[in-house]
C-alpha cells in the first residue's frame, strides 16, 4: 500500500498546540492582567454590576440621615430633660416593677401553656374541651379586660374557699388581702400569656417528626421521659421564636398595668408626665428607649438559645454576630492583598 492512500489520523491537528507565529505578536499597549494568556492569578475578576442595588441604598441612606438630623436637631424633643429623666430613681423603680412582673407572667403562663397544650394532645376528652375552651376565651377578651375584671375581683367574691362543692369549705382565703396589685397583673398577664404560650407550644410538638414518638414508644420509655428527653428538646427548635415574639409583645403589655393601680415604667412615666407637662415628650422618648433595650436584650438571647438548639439540625452552627464580623473583616483584607498583588 503507498504512503499516499494512509489518512491522517482526525485528531492530530487537535492535539497540536496552537503555534504564535512571530508576525503576530501581542500588543503591548494592553494590560498585562487582560491577556488571554496570562495566569489565573494576575487575571482581574470583575465582579457582576448591581446599580438598582446602590441606588436603593443611597436612597435608604439619604432618607436614615434625614431622619436622624431631625431627630437631633428638632428642639421639640428636648434632649436634656430626656437625659435628666432617663437614669432617675423614680423611673429605675418602675423598670424594675416592669422586670418583675414580666418575668413572673413570662415563667407562670409558659409553664400553664405546657400543661393547656398537653391537655390538648391527651385523648380525654374532657381535657380536650376544657383546654380548647380556655385558648379560644382568654384569647377572644382582651388583656385590659382580663386585668379590670380581676381588679374588681374581691367585688363579686369577698372571700374564696376551698372544700366540698355545693358545700361546707374547709379553708377560707380573704380576696382583697391576697389580690394586690402585683398579684392582680402578674395573675391576668399570666393567664393571658398561657392561652397564646399553649398555641405554640403545641405547633412545636406537631413539627416533631411523628417517626421520633415511635421510636421511643418502640423502645418501651415511658410517655414523660419521652415528651422530656425526646420531644420537647427537638420542639423547642421552633417554639422558641415564636414564644420569643410573644415574650416581647409580654414586655410591652406590661404597660397596661397602670390601668390596675400598678406603677410600672410606663406608669410612672405617665405619673411624671401629669406633675410635669412640659415634659412628656421626653418621658415617653425615656419608656420607648427602655422598652427598645428589654427587647434587645431579649432578642440576643433568643438568638443564642437557638444556635442552641441547631446544633443536631445544622451541618453547621450559625456564627455570632462577632464570628461575621470578623469573617468580613478578613475579607476585606484578602480583597486588598488581592488588588496590591495585581496592581504590583
Amino acid at each position: 500500500m503507498s504512503e499516499q492512500s494512509i489518512p491522517a489520523p482526525p485528531f492530530e491537528v487537535a492535539d497540536r498546540p496552537p503555534s504564535r507565529t512571530p508576525s503576530a505578536p501581542a500588543t503591548s499597549d494592553a494590560p498585562s492582567d487582560t491577556r488571554s494568556d496570562a495566569p489565573l492569578s494576575r487575571q482581574r475578576v470583575i465582579p457582576l454590576r448591581h446599580p438598582g442595588r446602590w441606588i436603593a441604598t443611597a436612597v435608604v441612606l439619604v432618607l436614615v440621615a434625614q431622619f436622624a438630623h431631625g431627630l437631633v436637631t428638632n428642639p421639640f424633643y428636648q434632649w436634656g430633660r430626656f437625659q435628666y429623666w432617663f437614669a432617675r430613681p423614680v423611673i429605675l423603680q418602675g423598670l424594675l416593677i416592669t422586670l418583675e412582673v414580666a418575668a413572673l407572667s413570662a415563667v407562670l403562663g409558659l409553664v400553664g401553656g405546657i400543661v393547656l397544650a398537653l391537655m390538648r394532645q391527651s385523648r380525654n376528652p374532657i381535657l380536650r374541651a376544657v383546654s380548647w375552651t380556655y385558648v379560644w376565651l382568654f384569647r377572644s377578651v382582651p388583656l385590659i379586660v382580663v386585668l379590670l375584671v380581676l381588679y374588681n375581683f374581691s367585688a363579686l367574691y369577698k372571700t374564696l374557699s376551698l372544700g366540698v362543692p355545693f358545700g361546707p369549705g374547709f379553708v377560707h382565703f380573704n380576696e382583697s388581702a391576697l389580690a394586690t396589685d402585683l398579684v392582680v397583673a402578674t395573675l391576668g398577664l399570666s393567664l393571658n400569656e398561657a392561652a397564646y404560650a399553649a398555641e405554640v407550644v403545641r405547633s412545636g410538638i406537631l413539627s416533631v417528626d411523628q417517626g421520633q414518638h415511635e421510636a421511643a414508644a418502640a423502645l418501651g420509655l415511658p410517655r414523660g421521659y419521652q415528651f422530656r428527653r425526646i420531644v420537647l428538646p427537638q420542639a423547642l427548635r421552633a417554639i422558641v421564636p415564636a414564644y420569643v415574639n410573644q415574650l416581647i409583645g409580654l414586655i410591652k403589655g406590661t404597660s397596661l398595668v397602670f390601668y390596675v393601680s400598678l406603677l410600672d415604667l410606663f406608669g410612672e412615666v405617665q405619673n411624671m408626665g401629669s406633675t410635669y407637662p412640659g415634659d412628656v415628650v421626653p418621658l415617653l422618648l425615656v419608656a420607648t428607649v427602655w422598652y427598645v433595650v428589654l427587647t434587645s436584650v431579649v432578642s440576643v438571647v433568643q438568638f443564642y438559645v437557638e444556635r442552641h438548639y441547631s446544633r443536631g439540625a445544622l451541618r453547621t452552627v450559625p456564627p455570632t454576630p462577632l464570628q461575621r464580623l470578623r469573617a468580613s473583616l478578613r475579607q476585606l483584607r484578602e480583597r486588598a492583598d488581592f488588588g496590591s498583588t495585581v496592581n504590583s
